[in-house]
């Protein structure tokens, strides 16, 4: 059974990007899914010297749920064009445990908005920025206008239902 990650990149409440992770990696067959909320991984903003006090437990906890897992996605909500503070004071911790963060597992990225750019700006960068930190990128898709795509817990756009399915497909297909 592949061991799914699908970390909703925000903190808020209601995060549209944390509920379509988890809508995505239900259509996937065979797996254990496990959907760490960012709230629960709330540290001190990084810098040096803050490390130089220590490195939370927090980073290393986040840390082995990436190690603990086969293939991750993301979805990434969009702050002024780029990650949530959230997603990346966790990114900066967990470098300072270990700098190859993703450990080269397969990754899916997807992104949404209500609007029709579907958070494109953050999804580019997390695309090209990401490798960096050790991430396997398989795919990179935007989902604009979530509320006529997403109706209650149901994927209702067929066409986007579709092409996410083959894009989890083509994540797990990845492993062999």
């Amino acid at each position: 059974m592949t061991r799914v990650l699908a970390i909703g990149a925000s903190s808020a409440k209601k995060s549209i990007n944390r509920h379509l992770v988890g809508l995505v990696a239900g259509l996937m067959e065979d797996v254990t899914v496990t959907r760490p909320d960012l709230n629960d991984y709330e540290m001190p903003i990084y810098s040096v010297d803050r490390e130089a006090e220590g490195i939370p437990q927090l980073a290393h906890d986040f840390k082995a749920l990436i190690a603990a897992t086969d293939v991750i996605i993301i979805s990434l909500s969009e702050h002024n064009g780029t990650y949530t503070t959230a997603f990346k004071n966790i990114l900066d911790w967990i470098s300072r445990v270990e700098s190859g963060v993703w450990e080269e597992k397969p990754m899916l990225l997807i992104s949404t908005s209500p609007g029709k750019n579907g958070a494109a700006t953050v999804l580019e960068a997390a695309r090209t920025g990401l490798p960096w930190l050790g991430a396997k990128v398989i795919a990179a898709h935007p989902v604009p206008n979530y509320n006529d795509v997403v109706k209650g817990d149901e994927i209702v756009d067929e066409a986007m239902k579709e092409k996410l399915r083959t894009l989890t497909t083509q994540l797990t297909d990845s492993l062999a």
